[in-house]
């Protein structure tokens, strides 16, 4: 399972995607274990988060990167900074 991040995607991108309607959803700095029901696209206003999917390697994305998680998928979600993103799941 891959985390597929697209950073400093393209406003037009972003309009396209309708992503400025989506919901936000804030959330201090933390670490907790989280599980993929079904996949998630967000898209980070602000902070910094390093996720560790189970059995994988740490991927690190924040403020300006557009990324999808896949159903299924449990990791381990660090914030290193307060994060602040558009969200929305298929």
């Amino acid at each position: 399972m891959e985390i597929k991040i697209e950073h400093q995607p393209s406003l037009e991108h972003l309009h396209n995607l309708g992503v400025f309607a989506w919901d936000i959803w804030e959330k201090e700095i933390s670490k907790f274990p989280w599980t993929y029901d079904s996949q998630e696209t967000c898209y980070f206003l602000a902070g910094n988060v390093i996720v560790t999917p189970d059995g994988g390697q740490p991927v690190q994305m924040g403020q300006g990167d557009l990324v999808i998680f896949p159903a299924g998928m449990s990791c381990m979600w660090e914030i290193t900074s307060d994060v602040k993103k558009h969200y929305f799941f298929d």
